[in-house]
């Protein structure tokens, strides 16, 4: 329960400043809803709470809306968006939470230049349906796009409420859409429903805030919020993604010096790289792989790749076997 509580909260904060910013409090729940739900199903419980929060913008900006970009962006939106739930059985989603926080931080430099007015860009209008795919297929796999995509709407000539309104437009198929295949892939649960249902309430508690905030900001003001609510969501996910998958897929780094040798080496699931400075002027760069473990002896096999660079042998490559059904090392050497 105490959980949950902290849930709210942090949407509720999440939800008030993306709702100035034009979005990104998906990209922010996102590791909080980690702590709550398997991987798998952060996505759908984000989309009930973002489908709340869509339903509540279009309602208080509906006068906002362009009705023009909605007709170019959803037709190409929503089939990215059934490819990204599809890709989300087959891949965890944290790997382009890595991605797009890398993407975001980039507004940095955005927010550190001095305020200017975006220029409008008339072949914008030609890219709106690749925009739409793309952003239909990072929803459909995370559960949310957040900021990616506000400069391009600005790009376009949409002002601070029109940004709102139609991105909430674009999205609220796209959310009806996603929930659906969400249950059909087995996605939903009693656990699920609770989160998205905590997240939705603590959206439309944040929209009485941006009634009474958004008046009193400026087109700029509200450009510089939403580089600096992207840098910040980037540099969350950046972090956060980076811990899940140090955790999940057992990657660590190494540094050493033994009997004059220098190694870094990596670690990431199963495989082990590694990188070995010898005296006199020799390199090697190891690959180890383990393979299957042997169900008699529960021993492990592994394969062994070494390239080597040395001044007065040259370049050549070995390799090698370890495990109960080989018996012994074989070992050869190719130039």
């Amino acid at each position: 329960m105490l959980v949950f509580l902290l849930l709210f909260c942090l949407s509720c904060a999440a939800f008030t400043i993306s709702s100035v910013a034009g979005g990104g409090a998906g990209l922010v729940i996102m590791p909080v809803l980690g702590l709550i739900l398997a991987a798998p199903r952060i996505p759908a419980a984000l989309s009930i709470g973002t489908m709340c929060s869509t339903v509540g913008r279009i309602a208080t900006f509906r006068r906002a809306i362009d009705r023009r970009v909605v007709l170019f962006f959803l037709p190409a939106a929503l089939p990215g968006a059934a490819l990204g739930v599809f890709c989300l059985r087959l891949m965890p989603p944290v790997y382009l939470e890595l991605l797009l926080g890398l993407f975001l931080s980039g507004n940095v430099v955005l927010l550190l230049r001095p305020a200017t007015t975006i220029a409008l860009d008339e072949s914008a209008w030609k890219r709106l349906p690749t925009i739409g795919f793309a952003a239909g297929f990072i929803s459909g796999f995370t559960g949310a796009t957040g900021l990616l995509f506000n400069r391009f709407y600005q790009k376009l000539g949409l002002q601070k409420e029109a940004i709102i309104a139609t991105r909430a437009a674009n999205e609220v198929l796209l959310h009806a859409l996603k929930l659906i295949l969400y249950a059909q892939f087995g996605l939903f649960d009693r656990s699920v429903l609770i989160a998205g249902l905590c997240v939705g309430a603590s959206a439309v508690a944040a929209l009485k805030v941006t009634r009474l905030v958004l008046p009193l900001l400026t087109h700029a003001q509200f450009c510089r919020i939403d580089h600096a609510a992207a840098a910040l969501a980037g540099v969350f996910m950046l972090v956060t993604a980076s811990r899940q998958i140090v955790q999940k897929d057992a990657m660590s780094l190494h540094y050493g010096q033994f009997h004059g040798e220098t190694e870094l080496a990596m670690t990431w699931r199963s495989h082990r790289l590694a990188l070995e400075i010898e005296h006199p002027l020799e390199i090697e760069v190891k690959h180890r792989v383990a393979a299957s473990i042997d169900p008699d002896t529960g021993l492990r096999s592994e394969r062994l790749t070494v390239l080597h660079l040395a001044a007065d042998r040259g370049v050549f490559v070995t390799h090698r076997a370890f495990g109960p059904e080989h018996g012994h090392r074989h070992k050869h050497r190719e130039a």
